[in-house]
């Protein structure tokens, strides 16, 4: 007899991979505490050194977290994931989507620019005819050297016959300026607040930079002289009588930082209000962020905008304003 041999069936392996919704779960954890990110800024501990400014001085660019991410999400081929990620998106959009878009209208009764011109600015004469060349009826200028403002002055001297110099900053007007005096905000002079008078009424002008601030290893973000100083000049702002007041200047730091959030209460960014994209202006190589800022209370931003580069690490920054 013939033995017959009955074929072994092997039965199939299951497949115990994570379906696509159950995969990529790490990924949208990350894509959650982004948004989270976005949205509990201001309670990001400043303590040590400072990390919640710092968060804040680049705010805008947490929004290319969602990138990594979504590179990850689709290796995972996670459907989770990618969901997730609409959630950070949508955060960011109502956070800074609005300043995305041109906001800027025609009119207004004069333009103020402010420029830190930077010490070390091998071309003092380019730069002024620059800022000239914009029709700025207002130039605020921020870390003038002492042995360059000649340079300044005779430069603007034709265009703007009203001007005045204190410690290491400076207005020039095609208006008259009257009630100027320097604003102590530090131990040396670096604000001053004059009156311009222009043909609808006296505007109070504030020109001011406030100190550096540096990213140091052992001290972390290095912004409590800077934040010192808008104290002081918070203080001088609620000194002001004007019903019309034009802050400007280098504040080292963004509107989002909270060390202006005095400011920010009293006045608004002019930028915010009409300026198209961002706005960034430091450094001027490749902008990261906006640390030079108009402020206006009592009167209404038209446009807002920055000017090409000059021989300073900074970009110059103008606002037509309505009176």
């Amino acid at each position: 007899m013939t033995a017959t041999t009955e074929p072994v069936v092997v039965p199939p392996v299951p497949d115990r991979r994570p379906g696509t919704w159950r995969r990529g779960r790490v990924v949208a954890a990350f894509a959650v505490l982004t948004a989270l990110l976005l949205l509990a800024h201001p309670w990001v501990p400043n303590w040590p050194g400072n990390l919640g400014s710092l968060l804040e001085t680049f705010l805008p660019w947490t929004g290319l977290l969602v990138l990594p991410l979504l590179v990850a999400a689709l290796v995972r081929r996670s459907a989770l994931a990618l969901v997730s990620l609409l959630l950070p998106a949508l955060v960011w959009g109502g956070c800074f989507g609005g300043r995305l878009f041109d906001k800027r209208a025609a009119g207004g009764d004069f333009t103020i620019v402010s420029h830190n011109v930077n010490d070390e600015n091998p071309d003092p004469v380019g730069t002024a005819r620059a800022l000239a060349a914009s029709g700025a009826q207002v130039i605020a200028l921020e870390e003038l050297k002492k042995s360059e403002v000649p340079k300044y002055e005779e430069t603007l001297a034709a265009g703007y016959p009203h001007h005045s110099v204190q410690g290491t900053v400076g207005v020039w007007s095609t208006f008259p300026l009257r009630d100027t005096r320097p604003v102590a905000i530090m131990p040396w002079t670096r604000a001053l607040r004059t009156t311009v008078d222009t043909p609808k009424g006296p505007v109070a002008v504030f020109v001011a930079h406030l100190p550096s601030v540096r990213v140091r290893i052992d001290a972390g973000f290095t912004a409590n002289g800077r934040d010192a100083a808008a104290g002081l000049l918070v203080d001088a702002l609620d000194a002001e009588p004007a019903p019309r007041t034009v802050l400007v200047g280098d504040f080292n730091g963004t509107a989002d930082d909270r060390a202006l959030a005095p400011v920010t209460a009293r006045l608004r960014a002019a930028q915010d209000d009409a300026g198209d994209g961002f706005g960034f202006s430091w450094p001027a190589s490749l902008p990261l962020a906006r640390i030079d800022q108009i402020f206006v209370s009592g009167v209404r931003p038209v446009a807002s905008w920055t000017l090409p580069a000059t021989g300073s690490d900074h970009l110059p920054v103008a606002a037509t304003l309505a009176l």
